[in-house]
């Protein structure tokens, strides 16, 4: 080989590695500090860089986007001295590489180290159902802490969010009878409810039901008594105006007197003293009143027997002097009888039908 080519050879080795070593390419989103024979000269930006060969170095190379960092669960004791495991999530980003780089040595366990102690001051002022219910607060005073404390180190604490509490196994049976306990009462105080409402809604229903049937009833005994009222009426002007003579009324009441002792509520009959007379006057109206004479005055012996007469039934009789037709006094007779059957049948229907008992007859009589 020619002696001249090997120092041209070495040469271009050494400009190659001098070139290699002054150009320094970042990336994006990436810091890199340079220090100058040991001491720190500048924080490399992105993009094409110049160093000195041999004198400058690159220390560190940090990557400045945001970062997240998960803890490990770590126990915290609470007010009411219970233990619970407490895992956080931190989101950070540098902003001062050469502090990052310089005034910490190792930043990240700094920064767990310093959320460890100040989650358990935090935590050491609340009892459990407040650390449960708090983690708006329990992160607001945490980043707070740790923005403050890792300003000089060039990182900015963006947000610090509680990942998970974990009482102990005990302390979770209990809020789950507790949780469950607080849902019966719920549902009980929403049964019990809903119980009242329904009743209170019957009980109008009811009440208004009786009310529009009371005024149903009132107004249909009103129609009823007013249609009566208006039937007795007519009927008595149909009495007046066709001047009914005292037979056909007789007549009329012993026709009346069936219908009376049929009635299902009758228990007790009282047959009236004007029966017989009714029954006179029914066989005077079918007598010949053209051949009867004038009415016999009383006899004495007639008056001596007349308190007797008043308690005995008046059944009108045929005496030998009595100008009254043969047929008039067969007439007579027959409605008696019927008159006296159909008593005598209502009352025996009354007495299979209602009681046992034999129903009591009494009588009255008008002198």
């Amino acid at each position: 080989m020619d002696p001249v080519v090997i120092p041209i050879l070495v040469a271009a080795l050494v400009i190659v590695f001098l070139v290699a070593s002054t150009v320094r390419i970042v990336p994006q989103a990436r810091r890199y500090n340079v220090e100058r024979f040991g001491r720190y000269r500048r924080t490399l930006q992105p993009g094409l860089n110049l160093v000195l060969p041999v004198a400058d170095r690159i220390n560190t190379k940090l990557d400045v986007r945001e970062q997240v960092y998960s803890s490990d669960p770590r126990p915290v004791i609470t007010e009411d001295n219970l233990v619970v495991n407490i895992d956080t999530v931190l989101y950070y980003q540098i902003t001062d590489p050469r502090a990052a780089a310089y005034e910490v040595a190792d930043y990240l366990q700094a920064i767990d180290q310093l959320t460890v102690t100040t989650l358990r001051n935090v935590i050491g002022s609340m009892d459990l159902e407040e650390t449960l219910t708090s983690r708006e607060e329990i992160n607001s005073r945490l980043r707070a802490v740790l923005d403050d404390a890792t300003g000089k180190w060039g990182i900015r604490v963006n947000r610090v969010e509680i990942k998970a509490i974990d009482p102990p196994h005990t302390i979770k049976e209990a809020m789950e009878k507790q949780m469950r306990a607080e849902r019966d009462k719920r549902a009980a105080i929403l049964h019990a409810e809903g119980e009242r409402q329904a009743k209170i809604l019957t009980a109008e229903g009811t009440k208004q039901k009786d009310i529009l049937e009371a005024q149903g009833t009132q107004q249909a005994m009103i129609l009823r008594a007013d249609g009566e009222a208006k039937a007795v009426e007519l009927v008595f002007q149909a009495v007046h105006r066709n001047n009914a003579d005292p037979k056909i009324l007789a007549y009329k009441y012993l026709e009346t007197l069936p219908h009376l002792a049929r009635s299902d509520n009758n228990t007790f009959w009282v047959i009236p003293g004007e029966l017989t007379e009714a029954v006179r006057t029914v066989t005077r109206a079918f007598g010949d009143e053209a051949t009867a004479g004038p009415p016999r005055p009383a006899q004495p012996e007639e008056a001596a027997d007349t308190d007797e007469a008043a308690h005995q039934p008046r059944i009108p009789q045929l005496d030998a002097g009595s100008t009254v037709s043969l047929d008039a006094a067969a007439a007579a007779d027959e409605a008696g009888k019927q008159a006296a059957a159909a008593v005598s049948d209502a009352k025996a229907e009354a007495e299979a039908a209602k009681s046992p008992q034999v129903p009591h007859l009494g009588r009255t009589s008008d002198d």
